[in-house]
């Protein structure tokens, strides 16, 4: 009986849907027909495959032609496991979607180029680490930055050695400087080493003692390297040296700025070649007062200045340099230093005159100089600490330093202006 009916629905409706017949199938007219759900889990690009899931026996184009499970259902070609959808090509995995190439995985996304790991983004060329950023040429770090040319650690900033400082470069020692440094009255005499030892101890103090008074009257200026002009017969290795040769090239200027002399040649003379006229005829101290009357209390007779030199300002004898600076007994045993003259006595007047006698000038000298000369006018009395500000008519006997009208005072040299 059943076959016969089956016959007659095959005869007479081959285009009807097979629900219609097949009326006791295990979910033939629902899951497995062509809008049941069948078909849905269990399509051709479904989780499950191509065949049938919950209605696999509803019907031969069940899952695969069915609703859910059709062409548009969810395990169809645009479903979620089909080409456009989840998996697919623009879905979450797809081209452009979260892993696709513009996603987050993508060129454009985060990890795209353009993204923070990008050529633009922090890790870019632009960015912190980049060329103009923290790390850059002109950044914290760049050429003209803290550490760069002009920074703080630049040759002209807080680490410049002497380039800020103004123009000085040349004084006599004052009275005033000698009382304080030596901690006398009388003045150091004709020991100069100030607390060195050893060979060449009396260059090597005067040197320190230019500096100290240098540095009393411009703070920061002991910094530069000064020389005493004094010649000895031996210095720490045992060779004679000139003063002229320890002063450097030039040029020189004095506290105030005014020009001593612009080269060595120009040292040589009665008084150097292009001086200031302010200065030519009275030499300044550290402070850069003339020093013929440094208090304003009235000229003094202090015009004789150790030197130990002679006129072209090398050594100008073994004895005029009271063993090479080292003591202060006046006997004569121990030399008569030779000295230059500050300021002439009679002012320019008394230029082109020369040792041999004279107020404030004669006396036991030679005639190396004019006492108009300002390295080598005369030699003292003794190498003896002692000071005499009053005119006497020259050295007297009493084998001290300022004898004839000084107090023991030399000039100061610096190697940079």
């Amino acid at each position: 009986m059943r076959s016969g009916i089956l016959l007659a629905c095959l005869a007479l409706a081959p285009i009807l849907v097979f629900g219609a017949c097949s009326t006791n199938s295990d979910g033939m007219g629902n899951q497995g027909g062509s809008s049941g759900s069948g078909g849905g889990t269990g399509g051709s690009t479904s989780a499950g495959g191509s065949s049938t899931v919950k209605g696999g026996s509803g019907g031969t184009s069940s899952s695969t032609g069915g609703a859910s499970g059709g062409t548009t259902a969810s395990g169809g070609t645009s479903a979620s496991g089909g080409t456009t959808a989840n998996g697919g090509t623009t879905a979450n995995g797809g081209t452009t979607a979260n892993g696709g190439t513009t996603a987050k995985g993508g060129a454009t996304g985060t990890g795209g180029s353009t993204a923070k790991g990008g050529a633009t983004g922090t890790g870019g060329s632009t960015a912190k680490g980049g060329t103009t950023g923290t790390g850059g040429q002109t950044g914290t770090g760049g050429s003209t930055a803290k550490g760069g040319a002009t920074g703080s650690g630049g040759a002209t900033g807080t680490g410049g050695s002497t380039s800020t400082l103004a123009k000085f470069s040349f004084f006599v020692i004052s009275y005033k400087a000698i009382q304080a440094l030596s901690g006398s009255a009388d003045g150091f005499g004709g020991d100069l080493r100030y607390g060195e030892t050893g060979a060449g101890a009396g260059l090597k103090g005067a040197d320190k003692i230019c500096a100290a008074v240098a540095e009393r009257s411009m703070a920061g200026s002991s910094a530069k390297q000064w020389r005493a002009f004094l010649s000895v017969t031996a210095d720490e290795n045992g060779k004679q040296v000139n003063a002229i040769d320890r002063v450097g090239p030039g040029p020189w200027y004095d506290r105030l700025g005014r020009t001593f002399a612009l080269t060595k040649a120009d040292l040589i003379g009665e008084r150097p070649v292009g001086i200031d006229t302010a200065i030519k005829f009275d030499l300044p101290n550290e402070d850069g007062v003339t020093n013929h009357n440094p208090d304003k209390t009235g000229d003094v007779d202090n015009h004789d200045t150790i030197t130990g030199s002679n006129a072209q300002g090398q050594l100008y004898s073994a004895t005029a340099t009271c063993k090479d600076w080292t003591t202060k007994e006046g006997t004569s045993a121990n030399g008569k230093p030779r000295v230059g003259h500050t300021w002439p006595t009679g002012g320019s007047s008394g230029c082109g005159s020369t040792g041999g006698g004279g107020p404030g000038g004669g006396g036991p000298g030679g005639g190396d100089g004019s006492m108009c000369h300002w390295m080598s006018a005369l030699d003292e009395a003794g190498c003896g600490a002692g000071v005499n500000l009053k005119e006497t008519g020259g050295p007297l006997n009493d084998g001290n330093i300022g004898s004839g009208g000084g107090y023991g005072g030399f000039y100061c040299f610096a190697l940079t202006p």
